[in-house]
């Protein structure tokens, strides 16, 4: 209710100011928020994805907590899951600022930021300190400026799963040179299978997730849905920003990076029905892009998305917007006679069939 009050201050402020500055105050509040925010979620949203138990299918998706500051303080906004990272072997800068733009206008995001983050090693130990109200992901990248990206990505996924319920393997960002060419052939097949192998341990290893971009051609498409069969991988997070432009009416319209937030929705919608047929609804899918209401996130769910991420909507509705989320959920699915998220998952899909 207070951030309608405070937005026009944070506004005022250079966004990635804004941002750092958002999850200072989080982590310091991390131990109060719970009880003003969080509470319980409804029995019925509570769901079983890849092996793990969501109190609820709403997660804060990586990018907005690179380096693990404000887990507990996330957690108390009501999530089920938030996953941090991108976090890279060794600590780097980033691309030039400015690299993070608001288009007001379009409730809509630029960045370029470049896997900013002090590191894996840096960051490990805040996780393993997290009280984990619920799932916690660790999304891995690749160094700029690393001579072997696939053996980057092998040292981040081993680091991670000391510690993260899942971890997500990052190739889908378009702010360093040529990642996404890791979602093609033989360099997809052999950074899986890296990336398996890496997570095997002497403890419970976690389970391995995959975020794609959403500039795929049907081929890559179905290229990716096979590799992640054959490799093991237990979700697919569906997708990243983009670097097309829909029409846009800001004047950061032409920055260069990758959009986020309301322009991203329609893309995002048709790569989740597009993952969701060439998975045939084999591997859990996670929609991201867009998410900015409990409408568009019960859409998602009955399109075949078994969890969804929020981001950018954060920026410009505030942090009372998961909880929002997660009671329009619980009322969509009394109201439709599903007992529990996993029963509406695709059932707009088998609608169409019948």
């Amino acid at each position: 209710m207070l951030f309608p009050l405070i937005r026009p201050a944070l506004f005022a402020l250079e966004p990635e100011r804004a941002h750092t500055l958002t999850l200072k105050l989080l982590a310091l509040g991390a131990g109060g928020a719970a009880p003003v925010f969080g509470g319980r979620s409804p029995a019925s949203l509570r769901t079983s994805v890849a092996g793990l138990d969501f109190a609820n299918p709403v997660g804060l998706a990586a990018g907005v907590d690179k380096d693990g500051r404000a887990i507990d303080g996330f957690f108390g906004l009501g999530f089920g899951s938030v996953e941090i990272g991108t976090l890279t072997p060794l600590p780097q800068a980033g691309n030039p600022q400015p690299r993070l733009f608001r288009l007001v206008e379009d409730r809509a995001v630029i960045n370029r930021m470049g896997f900013n983050n002090g590191g894996i090693a840096a960051a490990l130990p805040r996780a393993t300190a997290a009280k984990r109200r619920g799932v916690l992901g660790i999304n891995v990248g690749a160094n700029k400026d690393a001579p072997d990206r696939i053996a980057d990505y092998a040292h981040g996924v081993a680091a991670a799963a000391q510690v993260a319920d899942y971890v997500t393997v990052n190739i889908s960002s378009p702010n360093t040179p040529g990642l996404r060419d890791l979602q093609h052939g033989s360099e997809l097949t052999d950074l899986l299978a890296a990336a398996d192998e890496a997570r095997r341990g002497p403890i419970a290893r976690p389970r391995l997730f995959l975020k794609v971009a959403p500039d795929l051609d049907a081929a890559a498409i179905d290229a990716i849905a096979r590799a992640a069969a054959a490799h093991h991988v237990d979700a697919l997070i569906v997708s990243n920003t983009t670097i097309s432009r829909p029409p846009l009416h800001s004047a950061h319209a032409g920055e260069s990076g990758g959009l986020s937030g309301a322009p991203l929705a329609p893309l995002a919608r048709q790569r989740l029905a597009d993952f969701r047929a060439a998975t045939g609804g084999a591997i859990p899918l996670i929609s991201v892009g867009g998410i900015d209401s409990a409408d568009e996130a019960y859409a998602r769910i009955r399109a075949g998305a078994s969890l969804v991420q929020l981001y950018t909507a954060l920026v410009y509705q505030g942090p009372g917007l998961a909880r929002r989320i997660v009671r329009g959920l619980a009322n969509a699915l009394k109201r439709d006679g599903f007992a529990t998220v996993a029963e509406a998952v695709g059932t707009s899909e088998r609608h169409r069939e019948a």
